[in-house]
């Protein structure tokens, strides 16, 4: 119900200017095997955005957002649901927001978020990276589905899975 709900919903997103860049895509094949879905697991919430995670939101900020399975993150989703392909001009904008205490624990490791993403039942993997770790972002995916997120930021880790219409 969760995947359909996420698949459903018609707002649109923000304008703001790409912070995301590619920096590798992996397809094995041009036709990706596939083997049984697992089906993503991470719901998209509408409820109010937890206190660690509202700084800039007014009010009780209702935007819908995916926590990541430690909750150590959350991605505040601009444009749901996230789109493949978006005709009307708009983006698929995510602030990435991380708790406080998981921002640097280690002033060596780097503070970029590194998304490497999987689309749910095939081997295609890409990767995107969030200047500065997390923050405002346009994350896009090269196909529609259901795709596993391994995040990494200043030594720590999360996943999430987003849905991604056509």
């Amino acid at each position: 119900m969760v995947l359909l709900a996420g698949c459903t919903s018609t707002a649109s997103g923000g304008s703001a200017a790409p912070s995301a860049t590619t920096t590798s895509t992996t397809n094995s094949a041009s036709a990706p095997s596939v083997s049984a879905a697992t089906g993503c697991h991470s719901p998209v919430e509408t409820t109010s955005l937890p206190e660690w995670a509202d700084a800039g939101f007014s009010g009780d900020a209702r935007i819908p957002h995916v926590f990541g399975a430690k909750g150590d993150i959350v991605a505040a989703l601009f444009a749901h649901p996230l789109r493949q392909v978006r005709e009307d001009g708009s983006n698929n904008k995510i602030l990435w927001v991380a708790r406080a205490a998981t921002t640097s624990p280690d002033p060596t490791a780097p503070a970029t978020l590194v998304i490497t993403a999987t689309l749910d039942g095939t081997d295609t993997r890409v990767t995107r990276e969030v200047a500065g770790g997390p923050g405002p972002s346009i994350i896009d995916m090269p196909q529609a589905g259901c795709w596993h997120f391994d995040l990494r930021w200043s030594g720590h880790t999360d996943t999430m899975d987003l849905v991604y219409a056509p």
